[in-house]
């Protein structure tokens, strides 16, 4: 799993002084902190929490959804980000719902930032919706079957708005620093990278913790997302199924092998979801699972930061060295 090192060592790159193409491939980037609305994201930081449901499926259910979240992670401390579709692109089937659309989902979405006041954050798939989702959004998301499109990619930095890059499946989790680098050429170094799982034969994903690491080398946060990591992709059919009692699971390990952030769709009733039910948690569930992530994060952040410091920071012990 792990990528080969370069045999020299390089120095630190910093935002101000990276070139278009980002830092060369033997240098140590510096970490840098990407803010979200007012959540500011990345090394020292604390964990952060972006969720909601999969898609708008009703205007006064998205908003019921954002304020019980605001709630629940406002009374455990945890900097939060409200997610959900206004378009569900990637459906398994023409029959699969597919959310409200671009103009009514963008301002259900602004109506959710105006009366929650929190940071919104949801998809776009063209580039032509990125610059009308920036002038709503927080944080535009790069989905992971379309994280390599480069027209795409750059739009969305253009806009000069937070993007959130997921993982391919198909993706090595080095590999994503060619695509933070697209973003980084045009003008905006606020990048979130999301691990999502990778493709382990027809159907499934698996979700291997040591891409968490490998992907802060790169020197942005890094998010997890524990419900499509879960996913069994077209799994029933015409629609994808997976294993919701395993995202507690891999949410426990990605928070313990150093994430920043945990990604997780929620639903007051995901048996009842209209897009990803058996991939998201039920609102209900989410205290508990938070205040575990809480505390694994505590007892791990001294060996995290330490982890940072020989393996990364300029002056320390390069990955691969003896």
């Amino acid at each position: 799993m792990t990528q080969p090192a370069p045999s020299s060592t390089g120095t630190g790159a910093t935002q101000a002084s990276a070139s278009a193409a980002g830092p060369a491939p033997d240098a140590r980037p510096a970490p840098r902190e990407v803010a979200v609305g007012r959540v500011r994201m990345g090394r020292g930081r604390p964990l952060f929490f972006i969720g909601g449901p999969c898609v708008i499926e009703s205007e006064e259910g998205c908003v019921r959804a954002a304020r019980r979240l605001a709630e629940l992670t406002g009374e455990l401390g945890v900097p939060f980000v409200f997610k959900a579709s206004f378009d569900k692109a990637n459906r398994s089937s023409i029959a699969g719902f597919r959310g409200p659309g671009l103009v009514e989902g963008l301002r259900i979405l602004a109506r959710v930032r105006a009366e929650v006041g929190v940071p919104v954050l949801s998809d776009i798939h063209e580039p032509a919706q990125a610059d009308p989702a920036a002038a709503v959004l927080d944080c535009l998301q790069i989905p992971a079957f379309l994280c390599r499109q480069t027209d795409l990619v750059v739009a969305a930095a253009r806009t000069g708005k937070p993007v959130n890059i997921k993982k391919g499946e198909f993706m090595a989790p080095w590999d994503m620093r060619h695509l933070a680098e697209k973003a980084a050429a045009s003008g905006n170094d606020q990048i979130l990278l999301t691990e999502r799982g990778t493709t382990f034969g027809y159907n499934t994903l698996v979700a291997d913790m040591r891409s968490i690491p490998e992907m802060r080398r790169l020197g942005w946060p890094v998010v997890f997302d524990a419900g499509h990591s879960v996913q069994a992709p077209g799994g029933r059919g015409g629609s994808s199924g997976g294993n919701r009692e395993m995202i507690p699971v891999l949410a426990r390990a990605a928070v313990a092998a150093g994430c920043d952030g945990v990604f997780c769709e929620c639903h007051e009733d995901p048996d009842r979801g209209l897009s990803d039910g058996p991939n998201m948690v039920a609102l209900r569930e989410l205290p508990a699972l938070l205040a575990t992530l809480l505390a694994i994060r505590r007892a791990v952040a001294a060996d995290v930061e330490a982890w940072w410091t020989f393996n990364i920071d300029p002056g320390g012990a390069r990955h691969g060295d003896d």
